[in-house]
């Protein structure tokens, strides 16, 4: 059964590129922007019910593994950490070696202290903000057209 399920959970991961296919540095701007754009499994995505509302979203460690896949020698780091009101509001920055030079994409997420659910505000709000720093370079940004 444990074997089972460890061949399952290997299946569902995404496929990184092997490390000498792609060095950081090496690939443009709008390679990297072309990979990130392609449609992603649905078996990568999660869904949550918001009132009567279904979102389909990427899951932060996912995001995690496309990035590592397709825009090596990525880095983050949390710009600032800001309580506002209820609010937990996180900046995020996503920074990308490419040939074009080190291009950096920066995005805000917020969770309410009040609010009831998994994780707390301020994990909850970092993964928004990755989700969405990740989407300005085309990550899962079709996911925000519905």
């Amino acid at each position: 059964m444990a074997e089972q399920l460890q061949q399952e959970q290997e299946q569902e991961q995404p496929k990184p590129q092997p490390p000498s296919k792609f060095t950081p540095g090496e690939r443009s701007l709008n390679d990297i922007i072309y990979d990130l754009r392609k449609p992603i499994h649905p078996k990568f995505l999660g869904r949550k019910t918001q009132g009567k509302t279904e979102i389909i979203y990427l899951p932060w460690y996912n995001a995690v593994r496309y990035l590592d896949a397709y825009a090596p020698g990525w880095s983050y780091r949390i710009a600032s950490i800001t309580q506002v009101g209820a609010l937990c509001a996180v900046v995020a920055e996503i920074a990308i070696p490419t040939s074009d030079g080190v291009i950096t994409r920066q995005a805000t997420g917020c969770e309410d202290d009040d609010k009831s659910g998994y994780g707390d505000p301020t994990s909850n709000a970092e993964s928004m903000a990755l989700r969405r720093a990740a989407a300005k370079f085309g990550l899962g940004l079709y996911l925000y057209d519905k």
